[in-house]
């Protein structure tokens, strides 16, 4: 996943760790400290709020555990096939809003395989750093919770094929345009730009080019809530 870069100071470089052992132990040395605490013991400096620095904090995880991937298509961690997912957790210590995965593809046309999608291989393994989230909490002084690794069981993958199928199919058949974020159980479809203005080429239920806002695949607060519970 990419993000745009940290604010910098002097950056301290981390190596990739060689084993999901190793990535554990790090997140368990950052369990329990300030965004502000890791952030300095990097040489980074923190912004005063995100709305300018979106992915701030993705990018801070991604140096402090040593993710690898930078922009490629890739997961985090290339050598260990794990994705990185920050939680951003509200004032009830709930997921705060729906986990960004992966873009659509909005000129998907032909079969469609779960099993060779980039969306399942994004989700064979995935690290969850759950992070304070609440507004009232300044930025550098939100807390890093305990992050765990999690790999889907037979019946979350099952669900998460059946609404990937069935949004893709709609794609598929021209109707990116009229998909809510209301379908699906686990994976929704959400609009992935800034503002509506911004569009991608897709295809119409008439099977032409058109123009589309880009869409991405999110998971449910309500899945990544019971994944929570679960780790």
């Amino acid at each position: 996943m990419h993000f745009d870069k940290p604010i910098t100071c002097s950056k301290k470089t981390v190596t990739a760790p060689q084993s999901s052992t190793e990535l554990l132990a790090r997140c368990n040395e950052l369990a329990g400290k300030t965004l502000g605490q890791i952030a300095a013991s990097l040489g980074l400096a923190v912004p005063d709020n995100l709305q300018r620095h979106k992915g701030w904090v993705g990018a801070l995880f991604e140096q402090a555990l040593g993710a690898d991937a930078g922009s490629r298509a890739e997961p985090d961690f290339i050598g260990l096939g794990i994705e990185m997912k920050t939680l951003p957790l509200n004032k009830s210590g709930l997921p705060k809003e729906s986990t960004y995965v992966c873009t659509v593809s909005m000129q998907q046309n032909g079969a469609l395989d779960w099993h060779q999608s980039w969306i399942r291989r994004k989700l064979s393994c995935v690290l969850w750093v759950p992070v304070e989230a609440d507004h009232s909490i300044p930025l550098s002084e939100r807390y890093v919770g305990q992050a765990w690794l999690w790999q889907p069981n037979a019946a979350q993958e099952a669900q998460l094929q059946r609404d990937w199928e069935e949004l893709m199919d709609r794609v598929v058949l021209g109707g990116q345009a009229e998909i809510t974020a209301k379908e699906g159980e686990y994976l929704q479809i959400r609009p992935k730009a800034a503002h509506g203005r911004i569009v991608s080429t897709g295809i119409s239920a008439e099977g032409l080019k058109d123009k589309v806002n880009p869409k991405g695949f999110y998971l449910r607060p309500s899945f990544t809530r019971l994944l929570l519970e679960q780790g």
